[in-house]
């Protein structure tokens, strides 16, 4: 199961990630980190969806390919998240229309990370990372 962990993440993006949520929840949003890290067999089988399994594509990247997949001498350090925001309930709005999700991205944005709703090609609401590597 991929980690949901900010410990999961890169030295470098765990206190963006922190700042992100902090500014989110200022701004009147609850945000779920739906996932930090993810294992290579965790990435081929996203891939596989929508492909050689049931379900909508969700990605176009394999293992190894994804920012979910980073790591630093062996350990996790994805250098991307992805995330849903919550509703007065704390259910999630996967509606991509919801004004949340633009204002979440905006957010993200501010911070220096590259939402990838902007992408030209494969857009993915949920997800922000690092503009580079580290």
């Amino acid at each position: 199961m991929p980690s949901r962990k900010i410990e999961g993440c890169h030295p470098t993006l765990q206190p963006l990630l922190r700042e992100f949520l902090t500014h989110c929840q200022a701004a009147g949003m609850s945000i779920l980190v739906t996932c930090t890290y993810r294992c290579g067999a965790e990435q081929d089988a996203l891939y596989a969806q929508g492909r050689t399994k049931p379900g909508l594509k969700v990605t176009n990247a394999r293992a190894g390919q994804s920012r979910h997949n980073d790591t630093l001498n062996g350990k996790p350090a994805s250098t991307a998240f992805d995330f849903v925001p919550l509703d007065a309930n704390s259910k999630a709005m996967w509606d991509g229309k919801h004004s949340h999700w633009q204002k979440a991205g905006e957010i993200g944005e501010a911070l220096g990370l590259e939402w990838a709703a902007r992408w030209p090609s494969f857009k993915e609401m949920p997800h922000l990372q690092l503009k580079q590597r580290p």
